[in-house]
């Protein structure tokens, strides 16, 4: 049974096997575990993140695709259900039409994209990508109108997901059950059922083929495999499954702007966490997402610990100063690719293989 659920995929690491482990069950009972805003913002952060990036390393570290449009399916994902609670009225009806629209729209730019980029070698598609992501931004940001242009929106959505809904009277181990405890468990089932949607497509027939082309595009060409057929459905996916990640994350934000899902930060965000928990392996999107988001969102609050206890030494305490972070967050980063240099989750399946042998 649990072959058919992982896709004969399993961590062929007990360490790795241990930390995806912990990671489900904090994730299942963030709720319960771990009491604050922050440390539920921070968890229901880290279930989009795993979708965006698992679905952003079916294109690059299965299919070897270098894209830097994909950000642009997450922002219309997100709008996708933005721009329909705002018009619509925050309703069930409203927000799955929202999503077959940002789905739609998607699709059909992915496979644009595909059928007129894919043909173009390795940086001149980026480059091509890069341009279109920047069009969609400056044209999110313009249409104010619709998309409520640099200020964003602000909507409600469906009653049992708001916080202001509860379902119960009394509080459940400290937690009080209402629709904010609703919304994060549909992330949660939400994440769930994708990446193991992801598992299945990666270690399919089509996957093999996607890992085919990404070694040796000639090769798999000679072999009888329509490449470019085989790139521009890997698009199209990636693509579908990034939206879908955004409509999660305008769920449980309840707002949407061009920062929010459409910035190039959140592009290198992305880079980032799929060069920390690994390319090529689904489960680094979700080792490398829990990381990245723990150091981003607590690393300021360790900094200013540090800082306070160094405080008779002043060159060490204003190193520690919480105002850099971001230097701080660069060191760490650098680091790990030093010492894993084919992420986390490809350092532990090596190490167990070089132990088996």
């Amino acid at each position: 049974m649990l072959n058919r659920i992982l896709s004969h995929d399993f961590p062929r690491s007990r360490v790795l096997a241990f930390l995806l482990l912990v990671l489900l069950i904090a994730l299942a009972g963030a709720p319960f575990i771990f009491h604050g805003v922050k440390a539920l913002d921070v968890a229901a952060k880290v279930l989009v993140f795993i979708v965006l990036v698992a679905s952003f390393d079916l294109l690059l570290g299965y299919t070897g695709i270098v894209s830097f449009a994909h950000t642009m399916f997450f922002g219309i994902g997100a709008y996708g259900v933005a721009v329909a609670m705002t018009r619509l009225g925050p309703t069930w009806g409203s927000l799955g039409l929202g999503l077959l629209a940002a789905l739609a729209l998607s699709f059909a730019l992915a496979l644009l994209v595909g059928l007129f980029s894919l043909r173009v070698r390795a940086i001149f598609f980026a480059m091509i990508t890069l341009a279109v992501a920047s069009a969609f931004l400056t044209l999110a940001s313009q249409l104010s109108d619709i998309t409520g242009g640099e200020d964003g929106l602000t909507y409600k959505v469906p009653e049992w997901l708001s916080p202001s809904f509860e379902f119960a009277e009394q509080p459940f181990l400290g937690v009080t059950l209402d629709g904010r405890l609703l919304c994060y468990y549909l992330l949660f089932v939400t994440a769930t059922l994708l990446l193991l949607a992801l598992l299945r497509i990666v270690n399919s027939p089509f996957g093999r083929v996607l890992q085919a082309i990404r070694e040796n595009e000639f090769r798999a060409e000679a072999i009888g495999y329509r490449v470019v057929v085989y790139r521009t459905t890997s698009s199209i996916l990636s693509a579908l499954f990034a939206c879908l990640a955004g409509a999660m994350l305008a769920l449980w934000l309840r707002y949407n702007g061009p920062d929010t899902s459409l910035s190039f930060e959140v592009m290198m965000d992305v880079l980032l966490i799929v060069v920390i928990g690994g390319m090529g392996t689904i489960y680094g999107s979700a080792i490398g997402a829990a990381l990245f988001l723990i150091a981003q969102s607590y690393l300021q609050d360790l900094l200013r610990l540090g800082s306070e206890a160094a405080a008779a030494w002043p060159w060490l305490s204003a190193l520690l100063s919480p105002d850099r972070w971001l230097l701080w967050l660069g060191v760490l980063f650098v680091l790990s690719v030093y010492y894993f240099p084919t992420g986390v989750v490809g350092r532990l399946r090596a190490n167990a293989a070089g132990a088996r042998a």
